[in-house]
């Protein structure tokens, strides 16, 4: 007696719709973790260039007197020959690091933000170098525009990221998931939480940016954040 076997030719609609449903669960369960992934890299990445930065920033103040300013803009020109860095913004403040030739590359000026993009290590023209949106950091200024120095409380920030665009001293929750990445005066890195509602970071109970009495600045200093040029 024979037996007919007849053969299944690919899926039915109903079996192909569970596939997709469960194929879609899938990619919704890992789809968040892949985007703490790569925030918690942006961070990591940020981290590791603050530190370049503070040792590059701390060369520059042996051989110049103070971290960037405009009056270090000056000298530094007349020693390479080059075009005076100065603005007070973070990319003419970090440009002279490179003029110096301290430091070898604009990588490590990069932080992810929303208004950065991949430095293009073009940086031999002065119109090329460090050009708007290839900084990620901001730097600590004195309120008169002047370049801070090594001494004081170690536990000054100067240099963080990320800033928000829109508003001055304001961090931007989103980026590295509600962490702010803070260079601070003894050259260790620390990753802050930022207030989600208001965007700012606390240190010793008090805001990152605020200056003034029992803040780590002291009564007698009063500071601004320089802030970088967007893409």
């Amino acid at each position: 007696m024979k037996t007919n076997h007849r053969m299944r030719r690919g899926f039915t609609l109903v079996e192909l719709l569970v596939v997709i449903v469960i194929i879609a669960a899938l990619a919704g369960l890992t789809a968040p973790m892949v985007i703490r992934q790569r925030k918690k890299a942006d961070q990591t990445e940020a981290v590791n260039n603050a530190r370049q930065i503070g040792l590059a920033l701390f060369e520059f103040e042996t051989e110049y007197g103070n971290f960037p300013d405009d009056d270090t803009a000056k000298v530094v020109a007349e020693n390479t020959e080059s075009t005076a860095s100065s603005g007070p913004d973070a990319n003419s403040k970090f440009r002279q690091l490179i003029r110096a030739g301290i430091a070898q590359s604009e990588t490590m000026f990069y932080a992810k933000t929303v208004y950065t993009k991949k430095p293009d290590n073009n940086f031999n023209d002065d119109s090329k170098a460090l050009e708007n949106g290839e900084v990620g950091f901001s730097i600590m200024m004195k309120s008169d525009g002047k370049g801070l120095s090594a001494a004081g409380n170690p536990s000054r920030p100067i240099c963080a990221t990320p800033f928000t665009q829109a508003l001055a001293g304001e961090f931007d929750y989103d980026m590295y998931d509600g962490k702010a990445v803070v260079l601070k005066l003894d050259n260790s890195v620390t990753s802050l939480n930022i207030i989600k509602s208001s965007g700012a970071v606390k240190m010793n109970g008090k805001n990152l940016t605020q200056d003034g009495e029992d803040t780590v600045w002291g009564a007698q200093n009063s500071v601004q954040w320089a802030y970088p040029k967007s893409k």
